[in-house]
């Protein structure tokens, strides 16, 4: 898991990307990141075959990859690197992920629905038009996350972290938020209804509606109905 082999070209401070050998195997000795890869395009074709014909991948490294309309129902990441990278039209029905990093990466048009992703950092992440409806999010890293037109519907959130996070138009309706912290956090037409706020961390005093603060109460309410 998190190999992290540093890419060999001279300056260059990210970590090389997953190697695919000619009988389908990952191997460990890459060289470059998918900037520096030779033949970039082989290597991204590589990687989603290997993926396509796996359900249970561990230690992957796709940093910087574009996924497209792609179909990972099911599939099951342990340790995987997808920070980065550009994911449209993702169908994740039920995907399962355990310490996996999305850090700075896109999500647009996807359906993770059902998805179990615990211990996963989505730092700096943005998500628009995304669905994690009815999903297990437990320990998570959510910091500076940018989400629009997005929804955590039903979700287990126990223990994540939104700290300096952008919601907007976002729905975090009945959901299981305690212990999740959302300091400095900045929301626009956000739902929390039926979620249990009050187990929540909203200012470093603890939940607003446990301090009886009227102004953060309004702000966790701000576009329920």
């Amino acid at each position: 898991m998190f190999l992290n082999n540093p890419c060999t070209h001279p300056g260059c401070k990210r970590n090389s990307i997953s190697c695919i050998d000619k009988n389908g195997n990952l191997i460990e000795n890459s060289q470059f990141c998918y900037k520096h890869t030779k033949e970039p395009e082989k290597a991204k074709n590589d990687l989603l075959k290997y993926i396509s014909e796996n359900q249970k991948i561990v230690g992957l490294n796709c940093s910087g990859i574009t996924f497209s309309k792609s179909a990972l129902s099911g599939h099951r990441f342990y340790g995987c690197d997808f920070s980065h990278c550009f994911f449209s039209e993702l169908d994740c029905v039920q995907i399962h992920c355990r310490m996996c990093k999305f850090d700075f990466t896109v999500f647009t048009d996807c359906n993770l629905i059902q998805s179990n992703m615990q211990f996963c950092s989505f730092a700096g992440t943005k998500l628009i038009h995304v669905l994690f409806t009815g999903s297990d999010l437990i320990q998570d890293n959510f910091n500076g996350l940018s989400s629009y037109q997005s929804s955590f519907d039903d979700s287990d959130l126990y223990n994540s972290r939104f700290i300096r996070s952008h919601l907007m138009d976002t729905s975090i309706r009945n959901c299981n938020i305690k212990k999740t912290v959302f300091f400095e956090a900045q929301t626009n037409n956000v739902s929390f209804k039926l979620s249990n706020t009050n187990e929540a961390i909203f200012d470093k005093r603890g939940s607003a509606l446990f301090t009886g603060d009227a102004e953060e109460t309004s702000l966790m309410n701000t576009g329920a109905n």
